[in-house]
């Protein structure tokens, strides 16, 4: 394995037996990818919800105010 294969990798830290152990990314390109993550999360809980009805702002401020 060559971290040129993978993209945003900066090296590959591997065992005696090359297996890959740890990954080394430039801080930015971690940031984008914990946004591209958090973004699928954010697309994947908007689609499990397209068949609900919507609140109105007051229902949904006293739906967060209950235990």
């Amino acid at each position: 394995m060559k971290a040129e294969e993978y993209p945003f990798v900066q090296e590959l830290i591997t065992d005696k037996t090359g297996q890959v152990l740890k990954v080394v990314l430039e801080f930015e390109e971690y940031q984008r990818l914990l946004e591209a993550i958090e973004d699928e999360g954010l697309y994947r809980a908007m689609q499990a919800v397209t068949s609900e009805t919507p609140l109105k702002r007051n229902e949904a401020l006293a739906e967060l105010e209950q235990p």
